[in-house]
């Protein structure tokens, strides 16, 4: 294919070659953009932030272990023994000779002289095989449904043969109480988060698309919250929950708690993106043709900004963990028998402990993960949700 140009120098036609693929493979990849959907521009935008695909991978991997952590862990993360407090982790050997079986030393304990600390020693001569889709303690898969086959385990009680992490201070598996406590802080999370969504949207939307009394009530309610210093006002709603509670109770009334204090953020971005919308064309013709009031704000507005929100409560559950982890850190939380990612840092509190056992520090390793991964893919979501990003 050719283009015909006038030359510079004499006027003459000139014949340019073009190329017809690039030509076509440009016509073709502009009529895709142009006919595809918000979400489909979202995702392709999403796909070319690297940093941000990974960490859904993590965060993927991190929602895995909520899903399984009884099939993950291999002890009970509630039994203890005195013999086997603060053991450091093992080292898992991989092959046997050439042979790949996957064993761990034995250890032996003993009391030193000098010091009086429990020491533990690896026993060459004992060798631990584990086994994977072993028998273990049992469990129920969603709640109800019976099971005891675990990841990894060994021939008899694993309980007192692995112990991948070490254990804590009394003497109980630190990976097991990991997967559970990943289960619980991560559930509050997102449980708080979705509480947020629900009333960021109503309040924000209604203050939004209302205006006058509406606006100014809502408003001055979340302009208290926001004045109110955070962790103090977290720590005197908390503890005033009652000693006797059930972990159960607690866990439920911490959501709530984190709920009501997380949704003015999102309110106000709500509130912003309705007092845009409500003078839009698109508002009004729903108006003529009779649409309610809640049909217009359900089904034509929030869905324009839907991504929007989407974005922003991704970046609002790393705050949810962290607060959870915060509270349970400074005992007004979730306290034991619950495990939690704060539950599990307040062995952490007493330096003896991590001078001599600093694989209690782990669980913050796990936060510090997570609220990294959260943050990177909330960014990832919000470049890809701005129509103005390249």
């Amino acid at each position: 294919m050719a283009q015909t140009v006038r030359g510079p120098e004499d006027a003459a036609l000139v014949e340019v070659p073009v190329d017809a693929t690039v030509v076509a493979g440009t016509s073709i990849a502009e009529e895709r953009v142009s006919v595809a959907s918000q979400w489909q521009l979202m995702w392709w935008r999403f796909r070319k932030h690297k940093l941000a695909v990974a960490s859904a991978v993590v965060i993927a991997g991190f929602y895995a272990v909520v899903l399984g952590a009884d099939f993950l862990a291999y002890a009970d993360p509630d039994v203890s023994e005195a013999q086997r407090s603060l053991m450091p982790p093992q080292r898992i050997y991989w092959f046997d000779g050439w042979r790949f079986a996957p064993y761990v030393h034995g250890v032996k304990g003993a009391r030193d002289p000098l010091t009086f600390k429990r020491v533990y020693v690896p026993d060459p001569d004992k060798k631990v095989a584990l086994r994977f889709f072993a028998e273990g303690f049992e469990y129920h898969i969603l709640g109800f449904i019976p099971a005891n086959r675990h990841l990894i385990g060994v021939d008899g009680d694993a309980a007192t043969s692995v112990f991948l992490l070490g254990t804590d201070v009394q003497g109980r598996d630190l990976w097991s109480r990991l997967m559970y406590g990943t289960r619980i802080s991560l559930t509050i999370g997102l449980l708080g988060v979705t509480a947020s969504l629900v009333l960021g949207v109503v309040l924000g939307g209604l203050s939004g698309f209302y205006g006058g009394v509406v606006d100014t009530i809502i408003q001055r309610v979340i302009e208290i919250l926001r004045s109110i210093p955070t962790i103090p006002l977290w720590m005197g709603l908390a503890a005033a929950l009652p000693r006797e509670w059930t972990p159960q109770q607690v866990f439920f009334a911490i959501t709530v708690i984190l709920s009501l204090v997380g949704w003015t953020t999102l309110g106000r971005e709500v509130r912003g993106r309705f007092l845009a919308l409500r003078e839009e064309d698109f508002v009004l013709a729903a108006r003529l043709v009779g649409a309610s009031e809640m049909r217009i704000i359900l089904r034509h507005m929030v869905p324009s900004f839907l991504s929007y929100i989407i974005a922003a409560l991704t970046l609002a559950i790393p705050g949810m963990i962290l607060a959870e982890t915060s509270l349970s850190f400074l005992g007004v939380g979730l306290r034991a028998p619950a495990i939690s990612w704060g539950v599990l840092l307040q062995e952490a509190q007493n330096l003896r402990s991590v001078a001599l056992a600093p694989w209690v520090l782990l669980p913050g390793a796990a936060v510090v993960i997570s609220i990294l991964a959260f943050n990177f893919l909330g960014d990832g979501l919000r470049d890809a949700a701005d129509p103005y990003s390249k």
